[in-house]
């Protein structure tokens, strides 16, 4: 749709300053990638380990 256009000049995510991906999500302020802003502890999920 059109309206989808408008958000083309944010940037949703920047990056984070303890991982370092490109994952810090600047309007919730919170890491997707690690966790940051949301946890002190680094986020870490058993279904997302390699066995």
């Amino acid at each position: 749709t059109p309206s989808k256009g408008k958000h083309a000049n944010r940037k949703t995510h920047i990056p984070c300053r303890r991982c370092g991906k490109k994952s810090y999500n600047v309007r919730e302020k919170y890491c997707a990638s690690c966790g940051y802003g949301r946890t002190t502890k680094l986020r870490s999920y058993s279904w997302a380990k390699i066995h």
